[in-house]
């Protein structure tokens, strides 16, 4: 009986553990959505991945990873690590020459002030910043979405051992009911043995 009880306690405790679980996924996956929502931002679209060459919007490198949300308002983590690895960097490569903001600036500011060559270096230092805190805030989107998945994992797995306790402890019950008493407590036998007593 005190085995059964203590399995009620788990259960307990696995349920609550699973609510806060699904809470914790339905908190990411809401903010997530909302806010990916907000940017309003679209994959290209199904004839743009038809049309797929080096050196424009859409290469053939991004098909695997970016047509099957062809079309889409990007809302998910998923497709958050889709655009943003697979098409933003892409971009960011070409422009950039494969260097990081950081570097480009640099190479803008070791230029004369105010020469066309500065100006030009400049305009792809601020678009490459542009693009890299786009990107970084999709990928972080990205990472909060993939905690919400891993709460749901968690939730559903904690609901199932709740549901296995349950049914160990409903066991147990049914065994306390049918065992008489005695064999759950057995008699303990106690043999007398005699002890010499010195003279």
């Amino acid at each position: 009986m005190l085995l059964t009880a203590g399995g009620g306690v788990v259960v307990v405790v696995l349920l609550v553990a699973g609510a806060l679980g699904m809470w914790g996924y339905s908190f990411a996956n809401s903010n997530v959505h909302n806010q990916l929502a907000e940017q309003q931002i679209t994959f290209p679209s199904l004839a743009a991945f038809a049309q797929a060459k080096a050196g424009t919007e859409i290469t053939p490198g991004m098909i695997p990873y970016l047509e099957k949300y062809a079309g889409q308002p990007l809302t998910t983590g998923a497709q958050a690590e889709a655009y943003a690895d697979h098409f933003i960097a892409v971009h960011l490569q070409e422009i950039g020459g494969g260097l990081t903001y950081s570097q480009l600036s640099a190479k803008a500011m070791a230029l004369p002030k105010g020469s066309p060559a500065y100006t030009a270096a400049e305009a792809t230092v601020q678009t490459v910043f542009q693009g890299t805190t786009l990107r970084g805030l999709l990928l972080e989107a990205y990472a909060f979405g993939t905690f919400g998945q891993i709460a749901l994992t968690a939730a559903i797995a904690c609901f199932a051992l709740a549901g296995l306790m349950l049914l160990l402890m409903l066991f147990g019950l049914l065994h306390f009911r049918r065992a008489p008493a005695d064999a759950q407590f057995p008699a303990v036998r106690t043999t007398r043995v005699a002890v010499p007593v010195p003279a």
